[in-house]
């Protein structure tokens, strides 16, 4: 993130921690349907939109991010079949579009939610080379 996207890094003193980026991967895990360690251990959605009020993230943080979340799932060799990344970036969509919302100062919140649970969508899982 610092090397590709100084302007996001800049919402984190410059520098994404390590211990951030536990809290980051616990988050994604819940909200893709993975344990719900985020909830448990780190504060659940109150604790998450505490450390995104006041950021004010632009329209071009928010379309940097979900594009550098993209090419980090390919990077790591995330399974690519279209249902799994149609409901990554579905996920990323929205929900950086309400982080840029609840972000901005004044901004009216959802004060208290559990964290969301992401699904797969409709669509049967996708089969190479089946019709």
């Amino acid at each position: 993130m610092e090397t590709e996207s100084p302007s996001i890094a800049a919402l984190f003193g410059g520098s994404v921690s390590a211990e951030h980026r536990d809290h980051v991967t616990d988050w994604w895990v819940e909200v893709m349907g993975g344990s719900a360690a985020y909830t448990e251990h780190r504060g659940g959605y109150e604790h998450m939109l505490g450390r995104h009020q006041n950021l004010a993230i632009t329209a071009e943080q928010r379309l940097q991010f979900v594009t550098l979340l993209s090419c980090a799932a390919d990077d790591v060799g995330l399974p690519d079949d279209p249902e799994f990344r149609a409901a990554l970036m579905g996920y990323a969509e929205w929900g950086t579009r309400l982080a840029v919302h609840n972000s901005q100062p004044g901004a009216e919140v959802v004060e208290h939610a559990p964290v969301p649970r992401w699904g797969w969508g409709v669509a049967p899982p996708y089969q190479p080379g089946s019709r």
